[in-house]
């Protein structure tokens, strides 16, 4: 992965990804997540949409801008090839520290189960250096 595309994920940007309707047609969603062992990795909620969604096709798009410099970003397309159990939250955490500096993540809901998305990227566009 791009060093630039790396320090996108690593920073408070939020992601936005996009799914596939029943219908074909797109859901876009702003998500928290990071990128690990080259994959990316989106904490959602079981049985929102996007989850529903990508059980039925697993083909995601993901764009990352920087928050103090929207010209510097990149879009990804790839596949969800997994979805892991976050129940104990320590992916979520995880992404709370990074994205608010608090250890432990704020909007737990009653019966709320956290799941990852993990996304192997397959096309990586990043936008070039403007000079």
């Amino acid at each position: 992965m791009d060093p630039k595309v790396e320090k996108l994920f690593q920073g408070k940007n939020l992601i936005f990804i996009a799914t596939i309707n029943t219908d074909g047609s797109p859901q876009l969603t702003p998500v928290w997540g990071n990128y690990t062992d080259n994959h990316i990795l989106i904490n959602t909620a079981e049985g929102r949409i996007k989850h529903r969604n990508v059980k039925n096709d697993p083909r995601v798009a993901v764009s990352v801008v920087e928050h103090d410099n929207p010209l510097n970003m990149t879009t990804i397309k790839g596949k969800v090839t997994e979805i892991i159990p976050d129940y104990d939250y320590l992916h979520a955490n995880e992404l709370t520290r990074q994205y608010m500096g608090i250890n432990e993540y704020p909007f737990k809901r009653e019966n709320e189960k956290r799941i990852i998305f993990k996304i192997k990227p397959e096309k990586i566009f990043v936008m070039p250096e403007i000079r």
